[in-house]
């Protein structure tokens, strides 16, 4: 069961059991049938043939397989190249003993032995990476959590949506600004949202 949600959400210990619980009917999906250990149960559809199950082969480049609809051009493809070199030599983000755990955590989401909390902004900027402005969501989440366990009685797992939001896609790669057509703001991670900065910047992938 997962509810999905943005931080504007105020949320209140007054807060009835009834609102939560009817918010979790016109949401939530009934989980999909699972195994003893938790993975999928393969069923079978009307033709006797089993549903299609996506490759789990994974890696760090898999990605530029896949179709893009709306791909980053950059003018400079040695300062992109650059930037990747750069990129691949620094630590990960997240540690496998974390991944493990993560998946052990949502198996019991999907079980129904818990509820998912995933909060954050829709889009961000880099001036959003700072301590004020990650501990203010940090709480709003743990208060959020408080809500859903006082009237679940189940655990809650928490994930934060927070410092991978900084692309998004847009209905057209340019616009017009006070009468000239220049490229859109695409994200601060691509672009910047000043006029003077709408070119696409690979070293904007390492900042």
């Amino acid at each position: 069961m997962l509810i999905n949600t943005h931080l504007q959400f105020q949320s209140k210990i007054g807060f009835s059991k009834t609102i939560i619980f009817n918010a979790m009917e016109q949401l939530m999906p009934q989980p999909p049938t699972l195994s003893h250990d938790g993975s999928m149960a393969a069923s079978v559809v009307s033709n006797g043939s089993a549903p299609h199950m996506a490759s789990t082969t994974w890696t760090p480049s898999s990605w530029t397989a896949k179709p893009v609809k709306q791909d980053a051009l950059y003018a400079d493809r040695k300062a992109v190249e650059k930037s990747l070199a750069k990129l691949e030599r620094l630590p990960p983000i997240v540690t496998p003993t974390e991944i493990v755990k993560l998946k052990e955590s949502l198996r019991d989401v999907a079980l129904g032995k818990a509820f998912l909390l995933q909060g954050g902004d829709c889009a961000e900027l880099f001036d959003y990476c700072e301590e004020n402005a990650i501990e203010s969501k940090i709480k709003l989440l743990l208060q959020m959590s408080l809500v859903l366990i006082w009237g679940s009685n189940k655990p809650v797992v928490r994930i934060a949506r927070m410092a991978g939001q900084y692309a998004k896609p847009r209905s057209s790669p340019t616009e017009i600004v006070d009468g000239k057509q220049i490229p859109s703001f695409r994200g601060d991670i691509l672009n910047g949202f000043g006029v003077e900065e709408r070119n696409l910047d690979p070293s904007r992938l390492v900042r």
